[in-house]
């Protein structure tokens, strides 16, 4: 039922508004673009999906798994990903507004680019992920893995990020990505690294 309600959306031009999915497959063969509102996925697996340019209101992903696929330049807005699988997603030059992420694994997803405003983050893991030239806007970060990230041009001034683990993140030699950045002291002896300095514990 999902894939032709989706294929029928989109061939006709229509938002796919107030559905419940839930332990459904999407496997669709070429790209879609769509407009959802009041949508919730339980338990969905998306394989190979191009949602490229898609607009998602008051949605919610619950546990779903949608490693690899596309979400380029999507509009994300009131909606919620919980529990859910994105690893090597590509949601680069995409918008997220008042959404919440929380419990999920993105290892190596792609966010150049994006958007994120008066979101919320809290216990996912981005380790490896991309996020070069991302805009941060009244961000909330709790307990997020950013582990060897890439954060290059993106600023983090104003973002607490003092229970997270930002361990090897990558950087501008400059490291105007870390100004007004607040972190724990902990944190700041990993940062010191970017100055060539070597801790010794005695």
């Amino acid at each position: 039922m999902l894939k032709e309600d989706m294929r029928r959306a989109a061939e006709e031009e229509e938002p796919l508004v107030h559905k419940h999915y839930e332990g459904e497959v999407l496997c669709i063969d070429s790209p879609l673009k769509i407009e959802l509102d009041h949508v919730v996925f339980k338990k969905c697996r998306f394989e190979a999906c191009d949602l490229s340019g898609s607009m998602f209101y008051h949605v919610t992903f619950l546990n779903c798994d949608f490693s690899n696929c596309r979400f380029q330049s999507c509009y994300f807005k009131d909606t919620e990903i919980s529990g859910c699988k994105g690893d090597g997603g590509d949601f680069s030059q995409s918008t997220f507004r008042k959404t919440l992420v929380e419990e999920g694994c993105f290892h190596y997803a792609n966010y150049e680019g994006t958007l994120w405003d008066n979101c919320r983050l809290k216990g996912c893991d981005f380790s490896e992920a991309f996020f070069a030239e991302v805009k941060f806007k009244k961000m909330q970060f709790e307990k997020v893995n950013l582990s060897k990230a890439d954060l290059f041009k993106t600023k983090l001034e104003g973002m607490d990020l003092s229970d997270c683990n930002i361990e090897g993140i990558m950087i501008s030699d400059t490291f105007r990505e870390l100004r007004g950045l607040k972190i724990s002291p902990w944190q700041a002896m990993d940062l010191v690294r970017f100055l060539g300095v070597e801790l010794i514990n005695e």
